[in-house]
């Protein structure tokens, strides 16, 4: 059975700083590329992050040089440290792992950033 499960969500003020994480199980991630996901209140998701053994890791320019991807395979696990935090990043955080036809996903994990 694969699973992925986020965690590290909360509520944080404007320049905050949060690291979530996305934890495998039933699939190993180093074998997939694992990508970040958020939804916002409104509005569509979009993927604003993406890690692979292939390419230079991915991020979509709203947060680009604010947030570093990073995966720790031992440990079967992809996190994303997220700096500088704004209120337009509150949204429902999620993860993904791809290969081929493949495709899973977590349940997300909320963030909040307000004042």
């Amino acid at each position: 059975q694969v699973q992925l499960v986020e965690s590290g969500g909360g509520v944080v003020q404007p320049g905050g700083s949060l690291r979530l994480s996305c934890a495998a199980s039933g699939v190993r991630l180093d074998y997939y590329a694992t990508g970040w996901f958020r939804q916002a209140p409104g509005k569509e998701r979009e993927q604003i992050s993406c890690i692979s053994s292939s390419d230079n890791p991915y991020y979509t320019d709203s947060v680009k040089g604010r947030f570093t991807i990073s995966g720790d395979f031992a440990k079967n696990k992809v996190y994303l440290e997220m700096n500088s935090l704004k209120p337009e990043d509150t949204a429902v955080y999620s993860c993904n792992a791809v290969q081929g036809l493949r495709m899973y996903w977590g349940q997300g994990t909320q963030v909040t950033v307000s004042s």
